[in-house]
């Protein structure tokens, strides 16, 4: 596996694991359908933020940073969809 290959593995596995955090918190959220701990700030900030990063991503063609950004987006979007049908 060359230099490059292995960084961008790299990257995509960190990007796994970062994600992943998100994974609880949606599942405990659509069992419970109690999201009254969960701000409105924290996921609209994070969306900013991640959207920023996928932006960054593309325009350095970064696959790592393009897919677990996409995915950090997705999450938040579904966290405050779920926010405001719940709450």
């Amino acid at each position: 596996m060359s230099y490059n290959a292995t960084i961008e593995l790299f990257g995509l596995i960190a990007g796994a694991i970062t994600s992943m955090g998100f994974i609880p918190q949606l599942i405990r959220g659509y069992r419970t359908k109690k999201l009254d701990d969960v701000s409105y700030y924290m996921p609209v900030v994070l969306i900013i933020g991640m959207t920023m990063w996928f932006i960054y991503g593309l325009l350095q063609q970064a696959l790592a940073v393009i897919i677990a950004n996409s995915f950090g987006v997705g999450s938040c979007l579904a966290l405050l969809i779920m926010k405001g049908k719940y709450s």
